[in-house]
């Protein structure tokens, strides 16, 4: 039938209009109902009806609400931080005391500061949204009798609890007693009562009840100094409900309005023609009022704001007194800004870049220039308040393994009152099949330090500097980054005994896919303090917790399994495979445009569609161009190949193929994850009915991890088969070329089905704070059509071309 319709010249649009039932009534049948893929909303799973059956985990998925993208931007902005959480289920143990329904009182000094009073009113509003537990709060002049002080939680500092806190020793420490009759939370200083009002609540929560042991003593250090993130929300989203998240997970700091100046000036971005400046200038600009808000909103949660100060300096006495100017205006505008971050993106020295192929002694001297540049501003900064941090940050130079002396050297410029910014896992090296590889970026595939970061934090040790570093926690600031927790608990506890090991003291956890609350940000959140449970002790509630007890054994070891899983993966960079291959295409043919071109303009069209331009490809213009991969359209490249070598850092001669092993490997990747889904699948079906919205969410989490590495797979060989095609001369050869393409695609539109599923249902698929969304519900019905037309379509006009047989399965 479709043999008798191809013409010359016939469209996409011709097929879709004189197919008789379009693109979806074309396809082989699954016993899936067609997708209406000529809706104008193109979200064809934002209605009631099912296309799943009963029974199946798809048709449990598409029993939760449809979503449209940002609802869960909106629901994290304006939703109660506090819900109920009490399982009704729950028993008193022997050994367990039980906060009554009413008649104990929470009591505070009545000197304390805004950060005491705004914990000990979100204690009181959390046993009543909670647990429906009521509790007086008194405010006492003096709290020196507070071990007479019966039926009620008392909170305050060593200073106001004579006799407590004898063994705190550092900011953000504190210990909690309890017994039958009185709990106590003494904090080193407020921020460390605050932090232990917000312990009881975490421990509350996991035992979903408000029982706590009857003899718990613990005393608790903070292994940080600073715990700092980006807003998962994006560049200036942080309302009041995700700065209460933040505290209650143990984070005490923000990175605000990154890429710009906190004050808007702009004299670098709009003066300069370096490359990085000429980005910069597209950057958004921050509102001072705004700021300021930001500064004081934040203080009432015990968080510090750091932001980045923004400037090329040229080594010059002109270059240094404007620089002197820029810094003394930001603190005269904020002077409660904690610390800046002196970022290589942002501030460097003359000429912008990684140093990749520059001699010894440029770089030596870029070095010399760039931490003079850190000095003045430490300079500046500490003429007014000594206490500012200044954290220089070299990310862009060489972190290949063999760049080792260099990276040091840069250490040993730096002024010694500032605090090293190291990036912890970026060129840490691997090797697999016997190729050596490097991270390109960040990446939870491999724990880290980095050859070069392990040796920055021995020189910075050995000058007696603090080291504070850029280090994931619980989701890759560029690897699987559209997704928003990865959950590979087993892994990243690794990586947290790591950052303990090495003695870094403050921590950046997230660059721009940031923060918003999951299991994995409570999870970490422990493991910032000493005293903190066993691993698997940790897991097994907070597996009870979500899936209930008949799935805990389950999920607790498809987490093993994931995150054995995710160290197979060799895609390390926020590149299209593990960002965005769920939303890219398989292009056989060249597409149409879909937007602007410049073929014939002066406009560069490879220009345009790069960082100095609109960062739009044309013929797939949902995302930024670099999360596009599109094939070379005249055979002269395998970027297949290219991109294989790019995100694996893998150096191997032209004569060596690194494709396949990089295809075995996310094979391999994508078949650990199946394994693990399997079990993650039933606990989750296993799950009460009360728990079931939340377990089969976690669930969707981890099947989209897995289509992004099947995708990644399916794109990659599809290209290279591509080309294999183009050049084969045997019919019997490539008519076998051609049934793989079809049975690749054949997958990828089911692939692409339930991901489809899976983004209608959680509008946090698919975010990524600095591109936005990266694919939608809508970009993924586009793909769809394009995967229909190019099985329906392209690929039987191909077989035409080369005069091959059709194989009866695919008539």
């Amino acid at each position: 039938m479709l043999r008798g319709m191809i013409k010359k010249n016939f469209t996409r649009r011709d097929f879709l209009e004189k197919t008789s039932a379009g693109v979806a009534g074309a396809v082989v049948s699954n016993g899936i109902p067609p997708l209406d893929l000529n809706s104008s909303k193109r979200n064809i799973y934002a209605t009631d009806k099912a296309r799943y059956s009963a029974g199946t985990f798809e048709s449990e998925v598409e029993k939760l609400p449809p979503e449209e993208p940002y609802d869960y931007h909106r629901r994290l902005s304006t939703s109660p931080v506090h819900i109920y959480r009490r399982d009704k289920g729950a028993q008193q143990a022997k050994d367990e005391m039980a906060i009554p329904g009413k008649g104990w009182k929470l009591i505070y000094n009545r000197e304390g500061s805004v950060i005491i009073r705004n914990a000990i009113i979100d204690f009181q509003d959390y046993l009543d949204k909670s647990h429906y537990i009521k509790v007086e709060v008194e405010e006492n002049g003096s709290l020196i009798n507070w071990n007479e002080l019966n039926q009620s939680i008392v909170v305050g500092t060593p200073a106001q609890l004579p006799g407590c806190g004898l063994t705190l020793r550092g900011k953000k420490d504190y210990e909690i007693s309890v017994t039958p009759e009185q709990i106590v939370v003494c904090g080193y200083d407020e921020s460390g009562a605050m932090y232990g009002l917000y312990n009881l609540e975490a421990r509350m929560n996991l035992r979903e009840a408000p029982f706590l042991p009857d003899n718990l003593k613990t005393v608790r250090h903070s292994l940080y100094d600073t715990r700092m993130v980006h807003s998962w929300m994006g560049w200036m989203e942080w309302p009041d409900p995700i700065l209460s998240h933040l505290a209650h997970e143990g984070f005490d700091a923000i990175f605000a309005v990154p890429s710009a100046n906190p004050n808007g000036d702009r004299s670098t971005a709009d003066g300069s023609t370096d490359f990085y400046a000429r980005l910069l200038f597209r950057m958004r600009n921050p509102d001072p009022v705004a700021m300021r808000d930001l500064i004081s909103r934040a203080a009432r949660f015990g968080i510090k704001v750091y932001t980045q100060i923004i400037y090329q300096f040229l080594g010059t006495p002109e270059s240094e007194t404007e620089l002197r100017r820029l810094v003394k205006d930001i603190i005269n505008d904020f002077p409660d800004i904690q610390g800046y971050i002196l970022l290589t993106e942002g501030f460097w020295y003359k000429k912008w870049g990684g140093g990749h192929g520059a001699s010894k002694e440029y770089m030596e001297d870029w070095a010399r220039n760039w931490s003079r540049a850190a000095g003045i501003v430490a300079e500046e900064c500490h003429r007014v308040n000594p206490a500012i941090e200044i954290l220089p940050w070299e990310y862009n130079i060489d972190f290949r393994p063999q760049n080792v002396e260099m990276k040091r050297y840069f250490i040993r410029q730096l002024p010694a009152d500032t605090i090293p910014l190291l990036t912890w896992e970026n060129g840490k090296s691997f090797e697999i099949d016997g190729m050596q590889g490097y991270l390109r970026d960040y990446a939870i595939s491999q724990t880290g330090p980095a050859e070069v970061t392990k040796a920055q934090i021995g020189e910075a040790h050995q000058r007696g500097m603090k080291v504070y570093s850029n280090a994931d926690t619980f989701v890759c600031g560029a690897q699987l980054q559209t997704i928003p927790y990865h959950p590979f608990p087993y892994q990243w506890y690794d990586r947290y005994t790591a950052l303990e090991k090495y003695g870094v003291k403050g921590t950046l956890e997230s660059w721009t896919t940031g923060y918003n609350p999951n299991f994995m940000t409570e999870l970490r959140s422990w493991y910032c303090w000493s005293d903190a449970p066993p691993l698997e002790e940790l897991l097994g509630t907070m597996a009870s917790r979500s899936f209930g007890i008949r799935g805990k054994e389950m999920a607790v070891k498809a987490w093993d399994i994931f995150s054995q899983a995710v160290r197979l993966v060799p895609d390390t960079g926020p590149t299209m495979g593990t960002s965005n291959s769920i939303g890219n295409p398989l292009f056989f043919q060249e597409p149409s445009a879909r937007t602007a071109t410049f073929r014939y303009s002066w406009t560069d069209q490879e220009m345009w569609m790069g960082y100095l331009g609109g960062e739009i490809n044309p013929y797939w213009p949902f995302t930024v161009s670099r999360l596009v991969f599109y094939p070379d359209f005249t055979n002269r490249v395998n970027k297949a190949e290219n991109y294989a070598r790019d995100t694996s850092g893998i150096q191997a001669g032209n004569e060596i193929s690194v494709l396949p092993v990089f295809l075995k490997y996310l094979s391999q990747a994508a078949d650990k994850m199946e394994d693990g889904l399997k079990l993650y699948r039933a606990a989750a079906i296993a799950s009460p009915e009360s728990k079931r919205p939340l377990a089969i969410r976690e669930v969707i989490i981890a099947e989209q991890l897995q289509r992004l590495i099947q995708s990644d797979h399916a794109i990659l060989e599809f290209e290279d088969l591509r080309l294999k095609f183009a050049l084969e001369k045997d019919l019997g050869k490539a008519g076998n070329i051609l049934d793989r393409m079809e049975s690749i695609l054949r997958d990828e539109i089911t692939r692409t089905e339930l991901s489809l599923l899976a983004a209608s249902r959680d509008s946090r698929l698919g975010f990524q704070q600095e591109c936005d969304y990266v694919y939608t519900p809508y970009s993924l019905s586009e793909k769809l059509v394009v995967l229909h037309e190019t099985l329906n379509v392209q690929l039987p006009a191909a077989r035409r071309r080369k005069i091959i047989p059709v194989k009866k399965e695919h008539i």
